[in-house]
């Protein structure tokens, strides 16, 4: 029971003063790609995050990592079981940590928007200065 009468909903987060999550809409991740259809920049999934979901564009891959040596390689998109770092934006803000701070809110889910099968699994990031 909160002392005040306040308006939240599903999604809605309460915190500490003082620990505020990020709020936004254009973010930077880390994707980890599970379906043999390849991720593709400016196509429209859905990201689950936490209870609540959000349309997202994926706007750039920054570069695919090859794990056999932790390089980094140029990619236009990302196939099965690849991992890259990307930029996204979502239709509506998410309340968000970078997932080296808390795994529940810097983690989400992605969902190809005609299907609803599952691509991948994302964790967000500090944007890089």
């Amino acid at each position: 029971t909160l002392r005040d009468d306040i308006d939240i909903g599903r999604g809605d987060l309460i915190v500490r003063a003082g620990e505020e999550p990020r709020v936004g809409q254009e973010l930077e991740a880390t994707v980890v790609w599970m379906n043999e259809k390849p991720l593709q920049i400016r196509k429209r999934y859905v990201i689950k995050h936490n209870s609540r979901e959000a349309k997202a564009m994926f706007t750039a891959i920054d570069f695919r990592l090859d794990v056999s040596d932790i390089s980094r390689h140029e990619a236009s998109q990302l196939g099965l079981n690849e991992i890259g770092r990307v930029q996204l934006k979502t239709t509506s803000p998410l309340c968000w940590d970078p997932y080296a701070s808390c795994r529940t809110t810097g983690s989400f889910i992605i969902v190809d928007e005609a299907t609803n099968e599952t691509m991948g699994a994302g964790m967000l990031l500090d944007p890089v200065a």
